[in-house]
């Protein structure tokens, strides 16, 4: 596959900082997972189907799982837009999406108590 997304070295050395360390066991090829993760979210993909030159899909997945929770990402993207400067440039997407009539029963079973203002239901 000639479409495979590989972080350079140089881009590597920008976020490894933000990576926990490793306990014990000396961990799996950042890169090779990192690279692995762009690319399944980058084209849409389900973990099982990122190609085999990223290591076993199981690997790639717990690591995004993990360092999400630990909020890895979270502190490289906000590094990373914090050294880019004012952007020349904003776009707006005027995607939208529309819910069937039965997704808004979810709020009322408190299901999303986060994302709802309203007062709840006695």
């Amino acid at each position: 596959m000639s479409d495979l997304i590989w972080l350079s070295e140089a881009q590597m050395r920008r976020i490894e900082p933000y990576f926990p360390l490793s306990h014990g066991v000396p961990r799996v090829d950042d890169r090779r997972v990192i690279s692995g993760i762009i690319f399944v979210i980058r084209n849409g993909l389900r973990w099982r189907d990122a190609p085999a030159e990223y290591g076993p899909p199981k690997t790639i997945y717990n690591r995004f799982i993990r360092w999400s929770r630990l909020g890895v990402f979270n502190k490289i993207f906000a590094a990373l837009s914090a050294k880019g400067g004012k952007p020349d440039q904003l776009m707006i997407d005027a995607t939208h999406l529309k819910a069937h009539r039965t997704a808004a029963s979810l709020l009322k079973k408190g299901l999303f108590p986060d994302v709802s203002a309203a007062p709840k239901v006695a």
